[in-house]
Formats: C-alpha cells, structure tokens, sequence
C-alpha cells in the first residue's frame, strides 16, 4: 500500500461477542482493554468501540503500524482486522481515497470490485450504488483494471460510518474466540511437548486465563529442558499476555514411584500425582479447572480407562480440547501459533523419566489405588508444593 502511516488506523471486527446478550458490554469492555493491553509496545494508540467494530486510532508518526497489525491479529474475540483510510463521507472523497491509498494494488491486478457497507443509515446513496459510483470512477482511473463481481484479484472495500468513511483492501484473518478473562482462569498442564502448547492456546482461544504448572525432575530434567518450557510459555505470550509458570519439583516422586509401585502402573501414578499438584496450584491461584493436552488413544496413558484413574484424584473439571484430534491436526495448530520448532527440541522430559517397558492399557482403579497407598502421598505433595517456583513470563 502507499505511503499513507499517519492517516492509517485499523478496524477490528468482532466475532461471538457480537452474539452476546444482556453481558454483551463486559464481552466488549474487556475486548476493548485487551486490544490496548497489546499495543503499548507498538507506541500509543486510541481505542475505541463503536458500532460493533474497534477502532485503533494512532496518536503520533512513531508507532509501529506493522507489528500493531501482527498484535491486533492475535487478540482472542477479533475475527478480523483491516488497515484502513478514513475520508469524508463523499464519493469523490472516497473514489480519491481509494484510488490513492490502494495504487499499488491496482498496478498488480488484473481485476476489482468494490464491497460496501452503510452502517450509516442516513447516507444518502445505499450499498449498492456507493459501490457503483465508487466502482465507475475508479474504473476510468484504472482502465487496464477490468471489473469482475465474482472473482476479483482485488477487492476494495468501502465502510461507511458514524464518523468517517473508510477505505481499505480485504482484512487480515483475526484470532477469534472470546476476550481473555471472560472464561475464567484454568491451570494448564505445560510440557515441552508438542500437544500441551496446542491445548493451552485452544482453550485461551475461549477466553481462558491461563496460569501454567510444569513439572521438573533434576538431575534427571536438564536446565535446557526447563528454558525450552519457559520459551513455549513465552511463545504462548504473544496470544495471551502475561503468564506465570508455576515450576514443581518433582524428583523425590518420581523415584518414590519406582521403588514402591509396580511398573506397569509408573507413569498412571505419576500422572495422578500430576493431577493432585496441579489442583493445589488450582486452589491457590483461585482457578476453576485443570487443562491436559491428552488426546485419546495417542499414548498408553491416554486410553479411556487410563484417562479414568488420571481423573480420579481431582475435584476439578479437567479439559481436554485435543481429546478428539489426529497428531497432523494438533501438529498443524503448533506451526500456526508457532510453538511447533521450539516443542520438538530434543530435550528429556520428566514424563518419559523411568517410563515402564509394559505399561498397563486397561487399568483397574482399585488396583492402582492400592498400589499408591505404599506411598507418603500428603508427605511427598507438601514437599514438592513447598519447592514450588513462580516464574512470570512476558512477551
């Protein structure tokens, strides 16, 4: 697009909060505190809600118009954002607009059309004869441009509005979701692998806050494996803000396991113990449920009675958004919010420490109950809540 910085802003059309009834405006007014929350590192912006659409107005000529785009794109409860030019509501104003702002674009294509929309009803053309007005004169500005209605390699679109008209070509794809801390805060489960990332952004993606608990098992878990868990939390940032990342030693456990309890049943006790610890940190942070990146039948813990025992030490709801998905979906999702080079970095994890070489697929609750009560549960719990390390991660 041309050079046109200080007169661009951007419009951000909503998702599913439009759908919202009698709370519509919480829906709207933590959007809104989101979108600016993002921005502050991008300089210092206006934003602002109006009919249905946020706008993101720019003070000054040193923010950063391209990274502002990329943060408003990752906002959950944005469907869509569009760089756009404000004009006079007039069609000479708005064909100049166009014709100037989008030159680069009609010098690629080889077709156009143009979209309207009167969110002002008391414009005196409709829709459709704005496009037709705005279209003719831009077709005698551009005449090697043919117009096409169905297929155009350019679309040019025309918003009327309250204050303004706006000009702009078709909107970047947003995140959208719901605003972030309208679902409630949830403690995910984070490994350095490559579901629970996935699993975390689905579930921040329906307006989740998120706080992280990661388990860590020295000498057998190295330093690097920790950073690389602290990265994908960092990596997870630029979607949902701020995040802290609760570190649980979990060493003694692990070990206490391997001298007491069967082998088949290592990695289902272990994860029990998971589970318990994770709805501690739960309690404390006043969060009102636990997040895995379990999907069914990947593992030999994954299985549905498995899942069963895992469950059963918890009073929290536990969510499961890859439950149902194939490893190529949740590998997509990775490169997407772009965690995937980082969670196949091969550092040991402490869920693949003293993994059993039969694990039991069809466990029987009662049995794995008894097979823990060999061990100081309250003793070892309170010793690894107490070892517990807080780590606050920023974009």
């Amino acid at each position: 697009m041309t050079n046109q910085d200080t007169r661009e802003i951007f419009l951000l059309k909503l998702g599913e909060v439009v759908l919202k009834g009698l709370n519509r405006r919480t829906f709207e007014d933590k959007l809104v505190g989101n979108v600016s929350r993002r921005l502050r590192r991008c300089g210092s912006f206006n934003v602002y809600l109006r009919q249905s659409t946020i706008y993101v107005e720019p003070r000054g000529e040193d923010c950063d118009m391209a990274e502002a785009l990329t943060a408003c794109c990752q906002v959950f409860g944005v469907v869509n954002v569009a760089r756009a030019v404000p004009c006079e509501k007039d069609v000479d104003a708005i064909f100049e607009t166009a014709a100037a702002y989008l030159k680069e674009e009609f010098a690629a294509a080889r077709t156009f059309k143009v979209e309207s929309k009167r969110a002002d009803k008391l414009f005196y053309l409709n829709s459709i004869q704005i496009s037709q007005a705005v279209g003719g004169l831009l077709g005698e500005r551009f005449p090697n441009v043919a117009v096409d209605v169905h297929k155009p390699d350019l679309t040019v679109h025309v918003e009327i509005r309250e204050k303004a008209a706006y000009v702009h070509a078709p909107a970047a794809p947003g995140a959208g979701g719901l605003p972030i801390g309208m679902g409630g805060t949830a403690v995910s489960l984070l490994s350095g692998g490559i579901d629970s990332p996935v699993s975390s952004w689905m579930m921040a993606r329906r307006g989740v806050q998120l706080e992280m608990v990661h388990f860590v098992s020295p000498p057998y878990t190295s330093q690097q494996a920790q950073d690389k868990v602290l990265e994908l939390a960092r990596l997870l940032t630029v979607w949902c803000g701020r995040l802290t990342v609760h570190i649980v030693p979990f060493t003694k456990i692990q070990e206490e396991i391997r001298k007491h309890c069967p082998e088949e049943y290592f990695t289902l006790i272990m994860r029990r113990f998971m589970m318990r610890l994770s709805e501690k940190v739960a309690r404390s942070v006043h969060a009102g449920a636990l997040i895995t990146g379990e999907s069914l039948g990947q593992v030999a813990s994954q299985t549905l009675p498995a899942l069963g025992v895992t469950e059963d030490v918890t009073t929290l709801p536990v969510l499961r958004p890859l439950i149902g998905m194939d490893k190529v979906e949740i590998i997509r999702l990775s490169r997407f919010i772009g965690c995937y080079e980082t969670s196949i970095l091969p550092y040991e994890d402490c869920c693949t420490v003293f993994t059993p070489r039969h694990p039991s697929t069809r466990p029987n609750l009662e049995e794995v109950r008894a097979a823990e009560a060999a061990l100081d549960i309250e003793g070892l719990m309170s010793e690894a809540m107490a070892g517990r390390e807080r780590i606050r991660v920023k974009p």
